[in-house]
């Protein structure tokens, strides 16, 4: 059972409990009571500063946001603006600011001060559905760094820049959306890679925008009755528009200059888009070139470089209960094999290992000062690693300011890190008595226990009913509970369980 909260402007008061009963007065106060998992449900009304909020609003890790879908969020209005200091893009005026695995569901969101942007996505990866963004002075959402949203059936309506600005290496899915009356109803710039799929675009100053090196997707798309473009392409921008595999399918009709402008200096290529030849401008081709034959390529003399085996295949993997997981994180570059092309799945991991491992997976932001560990010099080369994990809480010293850097980390250990480094919470009773050595759970691990068992992530092969908290974690369990988070924070798809 998720935790949920209830928020009213009109009847809470932040010293109430926050019950559907009781509810608070602010969102402010609910985010203080979050943690990941909760649910956070806001009564009709308008949620400002006058109304008590504080600005900008930072939606953690895994905390839900929920007003009223089925009218994508009419009569529950959030209008604010505080100072962000983005990585990426300095200072900025926003309303919200999106973590890992946080979710916008049925509100209405306006950031009316200057340069205001309503939602701000950077390097994190949110869903946001069912909202409307209206009337903010710059755009409703801004997505930037490596962030990966899912941003779905929403609408963007008079924002006086743009509807979505999606900037940097920024990726995601943009689904189902509408964008009118608006600047531009999407921007895409930068290395931006995203997937646009049957959204629509029309009553804005162009429909979508692509500069930079950007090279979007676009299916099923429709974009009509813009003031001037449909679509807009420049500098070294090149939008997928169909493809003999992947038809377009997206529709560029009645816009006021052209239904397709490639400003770009690449030649675009349209198949199975519904657009008049009459009505684009630029070098735009509306049939795939053939694929050429390939040209096979002479064989190298063997080198010792050659001869060497590729770091992937691992000899000692194949058939291990974890053989998938690891697989999947040698993929994505976070775990890596020694050099004689083994794991050692079976092996226990050091402390240090598991600082590096950590910091490979997840983006840690730090949370309190550095500390100066007796026994870890910066010459160690976990020195940075361990900082991380330090200080994005992660990790504890134990007494003494000692790290002990080579110690084999206990599996209990491993899971309090990742309970307490994720902010997990949870208001299940569970009955840890499901696990028959139950009685070896220290006392200060207990509730860790009880929600990295809600939430999927205790890793106990063969025996699902033995936990040995207390036992050194191999690297194989070590990999499998950091991919379990992972799937948690919607980065990797789920696997079958071992």
């Amino acid at each position: 059972m998720l935790k949920f909260i209830y928020v009213s402007p009109t009847t809470g008061n932040n010293s109430n409990s926050g019950s559907q009963q009781a509810p608070f007065k602010t969102i402010t106060q609910a985010l203080k009571q979050a943690a990941s998992g909760t649910k956070i449900h806001l009564c009709e009304g308008n949620y400002n500063v006058t109304s008590g909020e504080i600005f900008p609003l930072i939606v953690p890790f895994g905390v839900t946001i929920i007003g009223n879908e089925n009218t994508k969020g009419k009569g529950i209005v959030i209008n604010g603006s505080g100072r962000y200091f983005s990585r990426t893009f300095a200072a900025q005026n926003v309303t919200f600011i999106l973590s890992n695995s946080s979710r916008l569901r049925g509100i209405t969101v306006t950031n009316s001060a200057s340069r205001g942007t309503a939602v701000w996505i950077e390097s994190s990866s949110p869903i946001v559905v069912n909202c409307t963004f209206v009337n903010s002075q710059r755009e409703g959402i801004f997505v930037t760094g490596n962030a990966n949203p899912v941003i779905k059936d929403n609408i963007f309506t008079e924002n006086s820049a743009n509807g979505i600005s999606i900037t940097t290496n920024s990726q995601g899915e943009i689904k189902g959306n509408i964008c009118c009356q608006t600047g531009f109803g999407i921007a895409i710039g930068d290395n931006a890679t995203p997937i646009l799929i049957d959204n629509k675009f029309y009553k804005n100053l162009s429909g979508i925008v692509v500069s930079g090196n950007a090279r979007p997707v676009l299916r099923d798309n429709v974009c009509e009755n813009n003031i001037q473009d449909g679509l807009t392409v420049v500098g070294n921008a090149l939008p997928n528009i169909g493809k003999n595999t992947s038809p377009g399918n997206n529709i560029f009709r009645n816009n006021g200059q052209f239904d397709i402008q490639n400003a770009s200096i690449n030649k675009l290529i349209s198949i199975d888009n519904q657009v008049e030849a009459v009505n684009v401008n630029g070098k735009i081709q509306f049939f795939a070139d053939p694929e050429p034959e390939p040209i096979p390529e002479p064989e190298p003399e063997p080198t010792q470089s050659t001869l060497q085996p590729k770091p992937r295949k691992l000899t000692d993997i194949y058939g291990h209960w974890a053989y998938e997981f690891i697989q999947e994180l040698l993929e994505l570059e976070i775990v890596k094999g020694f050099p004689n092309r083994t794991f050692k799945p079976d092996a226990t991991i050091t402390r240090s290992q598991y600082a590096a491992l950590l910091v490979k997976a997840f983006d840690i932001q730090p949370l309190r000062e550095p500390i100066q560990f007796v026994d870890v010099k910066q010459n160690f080369w976990g020195y940075q690693a361990i900082q991380q994990a330090y200080q994005g809480q992660f990790i504890s010293a134990y007494r003494g300011k000692k790290f002990i850097p080579h110690k084999n980390i206990p599996r209990i250990e491993v899971i309090v890190s990742l309970v307490k480094g994720f902010g997990l919470a949870s208001e299940v009773e569970i009955d840890l008595n499901i696990y028959e050595d139950s009685n070896k759970i220290p006392n200060y691990a207990k509730q860790e226990v009880i929600i990295a068992t809600q939430y999927g992530l205790i890793v106990n092969y063969p025996r699902s009913n033995q936990l040995n908290p207390n036992r050194a974690a191999t690297r194989a369990e070590a990999a499998v509970i950091i991919y379990q988070l992972l799937v948690l924070a919607g980065q990797v798809r789920q696997l079958i369980h071992y």
